[in-house]
């Protein structure tokens, strides 16, 4: 029972974050809405990247029982610019060996999770998301023990592959 109940109130904070998303997306204004707006709606962003030109890059990681991670562009003038889900393929496809690890956060955003394995001297980070048949999979990147990208590959979810 208890789990049942820790399950439904995962699901009921998946949803509400989604549904704030959603909502953010329609509600926010590009070269209107500011800063504040977009945390009001969004909360605290994960991490912040600084851009060369003065901008912003926030990005809302709605790992690990999400599917998206958003990445929302603020302009030097403090003013919205848009927002992406980069957890899709098209970013994916980004993905190059030789990357480093800071690359990958940077492109894709904070893992689901990160999983070392001793004996085949490699570190893989997974980022739940959903597929172009709108099922839930991992999309992950291998890294050698230098931290440099080698291969990437896609596996099914673990949670959806309990439950079929």
């Amino acid at each position: 029972m208890r789990n049942l109940r820790l399950m439904f109130l995962a699901v009921s904070l998946t949803l509400g974050l989604t549904a704030c998303d959603f909502i953010a997306e329609k509600k926010l204004k590009v070269g209107e809405s500011t800063i504040d707006d977009v945390r009001k709606l969004m909360g605290k962003p994960e991490m912040i990247w600084e851009e060369k030109d003065g901008s912003q890059t926030h990005e809302y990681a709605r790992s690990p029982e999400g599917h998206q991670t958003y990445m929302v562009m603020i302009g030097a003038d403090g003013k919205y610019k848009g927002m992406k889900n980069i957890l899709v393929n098209d970013e994916f496809q980004k993905v190059r060996p030789g990357m480093t690890r800071d690359d990958i956060r940077r492109l894709l955003g904070k893992p689901t999770e990160i999983v070392t394995f001793k004996l085949k001297s490699e570190e893989v980070w997974s980022w739940r998301h959903m597929n172009e048949q709108h099922k839930s999979e991992m999309f992950n990147v291998h890294f050698d023990l230098d931290g440099k990208a080698i291969t990437t590959s896609k596996s099914m979810d673990p949670r959806t592959q309990a439950t079929g």
